[in-house]
């Protein structure tokens, strides 16, 4: 890891009735490299991605996705337009950014749903994209969102059968969907226990990662409402999502770090990517989950890597 330098420009980009935030950092005349952070809904946070990439190599850039962070209107403080926040209104915001900016390509990483979002937006653009460092990668197919959702219930029943009771689906109704309909609902205790709910069931399932640290699920309803609202909507991928794309990215260059004991988001969906695309390269970590130490500096590594091509 490199040290946590501060940005030395940030901004709004004002587009389609959002003003988001970005940020850049390390050298303003270096290789620039676009980074898009998990969630749906996390946001930058505290600007530790920084630490992934050399400050004297790298342009980096750093943007808020809409509804999240420091953009605005948050998730929850719009949902009349929350159906207007889709992957493809992302990947309009993402080239919005990159033309303000005036980059001509960029090297796009990403962790979990960043990894989707990268491989989303580097399908619609692969001449704006030159490299894709993915960790915990995911496609967020529906065969995906029904296996974290449903799937694992398998091994945690008492936490689903808790998260089925407050999710209340209706007859025919997937989990997922039953609770993004109640995150939006206009009574604020339903919504408060919808989200509360969603924390709970996310804890007990990425509780087998090797890197879990046990502790109270903390309730993030603007993040469970972005999350719940882009799983159940297949991230308005369609059913098999970023597959049927892949032969967009044939030549582009790409790392897939995952770990083999990532139980929420399975190896198959790295492996078939990987299979399916000539020029990625497939890094699998035997003993971490969803992100652990060696992941992060495998990552750090794929990046200089890929910044030297």
């Amino acid at each position: 890891m490199f040290p946590q330098v501060e940005p030395y420009e940030s901004g709004t980009l004002e587009t389609a009735g959002a003003a988001l935030y970005w940020e850049q950092s390390g050298d303003p005349g270096g290789r620039a490299v676009l980074y898009l952070h998990g969630g749906p809904g996390s946001g930058l946070g505290d600007g530790w991605y920084r630490t992934w990439f050399d400050p004297s190599v790298f342009r980096v850039v750093g943007l808020d996705q809409r509804g999240s962070g420091r953009s605005r209107p948050l998730a929850v403080a719009a949902l009349d337009v929350l159906d207007e926040n889709t992957t493809q209104q992302l990947i309009r915001d993402i080239e919005a950014l990159r033309e303000q900016l005036r980059i001509e390509q960029w090297l796009v990483t990403g962790v979990s749903w960043g990894s989707t979002l990268a491989l989303a937006y580097a399908e619609a653009h692969p001449d704006r994209v030159d490299g894709l460092a993915l960790l915990a990668v995911t496609s967020t197919s529906r065969e995906e969102v029904d296996w974290i959702t449903d799937g694992v219930s398998r091994l945690f029943p008492e936490a689903w059968a808790r998260l089925l009771g407050a999710a209340e689906p209706r007859p025919g109704e997937r989990v997922v969907e039953a609770v993004a309909r109640r995150l939006r609902s206009a009574d604020p205790e339903i919504r408060e226990l919808a989200a509360t709910a969603w924390a709970e069931w996310e804890a007990t399932h990425v509780s087998l990662d090797p890197g879990f640290s046990p502790g109270p699920a903390a309730v993030d309803r603007n993040k469970a409402t972005l999350v719940t609202h882009f799983w159940a909507n297949d991230a308005f991928l369609g059913p098999t999502g970023i597959l049927d794309g892949i032969d967009a990215l044939r030549e582009i260059p790409a790392v897939l770090i995952h770990g083999r004991r990532d139980v929420s988001s399975p190896v198959v969906t790295a492996w078939r990517l990987h299979r399916a695309w000539p020029a990625s390269d497939l890094r699998i970590v035997e003993d971490e989950g969803h992100g652990g130490p060696r992941m992060w500096e495998l990552l750090v590594e794929a990046i200089a890597e890929l910044g030297r091509r």
